[in-house]
């Protein structure tokens, strides 16, 4: 595993909110930066692919649209306890960039004390015992996939799990092509490590799972954001929905609204759907459940 002298990480995984424009177009662009990034990867010799782009939709009622209808609970990606091209420890280390940390409209103090919130919501779940430890960020701006896009960021990364800031609206539309910064909200990106000779995914404790390298989260600064609202967005939730990627777990359930009395309906209501809607600082009962599944057996340090 190659780290830079100052330290070094990655994953992979997008969030993005969506009225309603056309995904295919939007979903082939999204296909083409990842293809991008992967080129500059193996330009670099890096045994590193960007597998996955996660999109989280901010909804708009539209009739009787159907949203999302998604139900696999967890990413077919997750971290390898003891894996030796993370230095073979079992913690989970996070970090959040400090340089890019304040969301539009709140201060930078109240920002970071929203997103950690959120990450301890995960690391607080009784059912298992998982390791998030935080990292101090030095002061870099954090962000490979920034930086592979030529637009700033670090080259390379240092912990598992980085929030890598509050980005204007011109990163996400590199990303889904003119006009996404009007509906993508984060992106959770996840980088999975592939073996050098073969190019294909590791997979070094036969879960059937691709072995996850390191994760980077981007969150929209063309949002206003705010603090316990359902507008402004509210910081905390999307954060801890974005976490919840970072600790393996997708998008599930369903959401919808009709015109007969404009409200909106979850089957079921979860931090993971795949739509924002309102504030949600808490779990369900569907989050836990997937979330205890995936670390219920992960060893204790």
């Amino acid at each position: 595993m190659k780290r830079w002298a100052f330290f070094v990480c990655l994953l992979a995984g997008l969030v993005f909110l969506s009225p309603q424009p056309a995904f295919s177009q939007s979903e082939a662009k999204f296909k083409e930066a990842m293809a991008y990034v992967n080129a500059r990867l193996q330009a670099r010799g890096e045994p590193l692919r960007l597998e996955v782009i996660e999109y989280y939709t901010y909804s708009q009622k539209i009739g009787q649209t159907i949203y999302f209808n998604n139900r696999t609970h967890q990413l077919g990606h997750h971290w390898v306890p003891g894996d030796p091209n993370r230095g073979g420890g079992t913690a989970i280390t996070w970090l959040s960039d400090q340089t890019e940390g304040q969301a539009a409209g709140v201060t930078l103090e109240a920002t970071q004390a929203a997103l950690a919130n959120a990450m301890n919501t995960w690391n607080t779940q009784t059912c298992a015992f998982i390791p998030l430890v935080q990292l101090p960020d030095y002061g870099l701006d954090w962000g490979y996939v920034q930086y592979l896009l030529g637009m700033g960021g670090a080259p390379g990364w240092y912990a598992d799990f980085t929030h890598a800031g509050w980005l204007p609206g011109s990163f996400f539309d590199a990303i889904g092509g003119p006009g996404a910064s009007d509906y993508i909200l984060g992106a959770t990106f996840t980088f999975i490590w592939i073996d050098s000779d073969t190019g294909e995914p590791t997979d070094i404790d036969n879960n059937n799972k691709s072995d996850v390298a390191f994760r980077e989260v981007y969150y929209n600064n063309q949002f206003p954001w705010g603090i316990g609202t359902g507008w402004p967005i509210d910081v905390e939730t999307i954060v801890l929905h974005e976490s919840g990627h970072g600790v393996s777990l997708g998008h599930f359930g369903k959401l919808f609204s009709t015109d007969a009395n404009g409200k909106f309906h979850f089957a079921p209501l979860a931090v993971m759907n795949a739509g924002y809607t309102q504030v949600q600082h808490g779990l369900k009962a569907t989050d836990i459940a997937s979330f205890c599944s995936v670390w219920a057996h992960w060893p204790m340090r």
